[in-house]
């Protein structure tokens, strides 16, 4: 059996996707909550398609800082 490096760890990995997914479920629902909240103080239906998607936008800017970090603790 091959030794396994200590940056190998199956669980880092776990943790990092269950971590991205929570992200992103998160983002995407204050922006849906958000954009709720304007709809209906506004009264225009507009703002809960533009809250889910700056949602799903912040999101995915998160998951990318979440990512290069992860890769830059990897390679020390």
């Amino acid at each position: 059996m091959k030794p396994t490096k200590p940056d190998m760890n199956p669980w880092k990995y776990a943790g990092l996707a269950s971590a991205l997914g929570t992200d992103l479920v998160v983002c995407i629902l204050l922006g849906y909550f958000g954009g709720r909240f304007l709809s209906g103080y506004t009264g225009q239906k507009g703002w809960l398609a533009g809250g889910v998607l700056a949602g799903l936008f912040i999101g995915l800017v998160s998951i990318v800082f979440i990512i290069k970090r992860f890769v830059e603790d990897t390679n020390e």
